[in-house]
């Protein structure tokens, strides 16, 4: 067998992958992004703190966000972290859970409405127990591991293949795209050069 037919999963996984990210990135509510942005911008403006929660990968999605708002001098944390200071009144709470219901994350964000900070969700499932707590709802849409059953079934019915992304890579990879373009469409309202966010980048290495 040549080495190019062994990679056809490859090859075709990824390009399910790539499509499943444009859709998402497509199908996003311009208003849900356009207020994200504005409280991301009035917290760097007012010196408000935002911090960062998602389980699993979605948590490795939260913490390449972290490291690029912090980049641009946020005051930025990634609950979990020892060095997490306590949330204040107006403070933010960006929450990553494609499914909604990830224990973990859900429990950050009770916490953080309890200590008057204002809960953004980037999830697929606005409905979810994280969409309803939150003060504010980013719908990135994609499969996630809640899908995966009922998408099963669905498929062995309608005698379909299986999806070739695996549990929820289609969200988290769509979730990886929309939030480094979110870095960029930052930088450009508050002003700031690919120079200046070089600046912030880490020298100990």
């Amino acid at each position: 067998m040549k080495a190019e037919e062994r990679l056809a999963a490859l090859r075709k996984a990824a390009q399910e992958i790539l499509e499943g990210a444009k859709k998402a990135i497509e199908e996003l509510d311009p208003e849900q992004v356009e207020r994200f942005v504005e409280l991301l911008v009035e917290a760097k403006r007012a010196g408000r703190k935002v911090f960062v929660v998602g389980a699993g990968r979605s948590g490795f999605v939260g913490r390449a966000f972290a490291l690029r708002l912090m980049n641009m001098n946020f005051s930025v944390y990634v609950i979990g972290e020892t060095i997490t200071p306590p949330a204040d009144r107006g403070d933010i709470l960006v929450a990553i859970s494609g499914s909604g219901e990830t224990r973990g994350t859900v429990t950050a964000a009770e916490a953080a409405k309890e200590a008057g900070a204002l809960v953004v969700a980037v999830t697929s499932h606005p409905d979810s127990t994280l969409g309803r707590l939150a003060d504010h709802v980013v719908v990135v849409k994609g499969r996630t591991k809640l899908a995966v059953i009922k998408d099963y079934i669905a498929r062995q019915v309608r005698g379909e293949s299986e999806p070739l992304g695996p549990l929820g890579t289609i969200f988290e990879n769509a979730c990886m795209v929309f939030l480094d373009s979110l870095i960029v469409e930052l930088m450009y309202r508050l002003g700031l050069t690919e120079r200046d966010v070089w600046r912030g980048h880490a020298n100990i290495e």
